[in-house]
């Protein structure tokens, strides 16, 4: 049974260490993370708008029902993986969406993440201090 047949469109997005799972379906725009609201879910409005803002984009907000699954990093994260999945699963929904959604900067993955620390160093790039004498 392939997505068309059963109306639900599925997207996997990333930012961080966060990953959300999305199923997308038509609907009257009841957006849903983690069986919360996203409004309850995403603590500060500017989370709940950043992973909201694909269905915005392309002036869908109030068409479509968005389920997500989300585990790992912080509310920042989250929100950015949020966003990322709802705009692959809209692209496997009408594939003439991608140029807008592309043309936004919703598509890409966000690629910066915690460098880490190496050894014989306190950090990833602090250094211990110096001392001549």
């Amino acid at each position: 049974m392939s997505a068309d047949q059963t109306g639900i469109f599925l997207g996997t997005g990333r930012r961080k260490t966060s990953t959300a799972r999305i199923r997308l379906r038509p609907g009257t725009g009841k957006l849903i993370a983690n069986k919360r609201t996203f409004d309850d879910y995403f603590s500060h409005e500017n989370f709940c708008r950043q992973a909201y803002q694909p269905l915005l984009t392309v002036q869908l907000r109030d068409k479509i029902d968005v389920d997500a699954n989300v585990a790992g990093g912080g509310v920042s994260g989250q929100a950015g993986a949020v966003a990322h999945g709802i705009a692959r699963a809209l692209q496997k929904m009408n594939p003439e969406l991608r140029i807008t959604l592309k043309k936004a900067g919703h598509l890409k993955r966000d690629p910066r993440a915690k460098e880490r620390k190496k050894a014989g160093q306190p950090g990833a790039r602090k250094r211990f201090q110096f001392s001549k004498r």
